[in-house]
């Protein structure tokens, strides 16, 4: 892939989420949901959201102490960073020389509400599944 092209593509995520999510407006369209997915979707990203997970406010994490724990470059872990916090899933808190980082729980909520309101699932179908199971 092209550098240009990824710059780009990251660009337009972040841009569609600053607009969605952190204004929280619902999402109607199946194009911008995959997009929200597309930014889920890098395992080095979910493993960095569960880490984040793992850890309280006053106990966030920095770029260094993420990248160790994860066995990553600290560019790479920005990078991830920089695109989870333009999705307003992330926040940071300067401390020093460094920036800490921690979930965003209340967009966490927002993106599982619009997850579900997507893909709604009918409680009789999955009783039916799972009998058959």
């Amino acid at each position: 892939m092209d550098f240009q092209y990824l710059w780009y593509y990251n660009k337009t995520i972040s841009a569609y989420l600053y607009n969605n999510m952190i204004q929280n407006k619902k999402i109607e369209n199946i194009e911008e949901l995959a997009t929200l997915f597309s930014v889920l979707s890098d395992p080095t990203r979910l493993k960095l959201m569960r880490l984040l997970s793992e850890q309280q406010e006053p106990n966030a994490l920095c770029v260094n102490a993420l990248a160790y724990q994860l066995g990553v470059t600290q560019s790479a872990i920005s990078q991830h960073l920089r695109l989870l916090k333009s999705a307003g899933l992330v926040k940071g808190e300067r401390r020093g020389y460094r920036i800490h980082y921690f979930l965003n729980e209340a967009a966490l909520i927002q993106a599982q509400k619009q997850i579900s309101g997507a893909l709604p699932i009918k409680e009789k179908k999955l009783r039916k599944r799972v009998q058959v199971k």
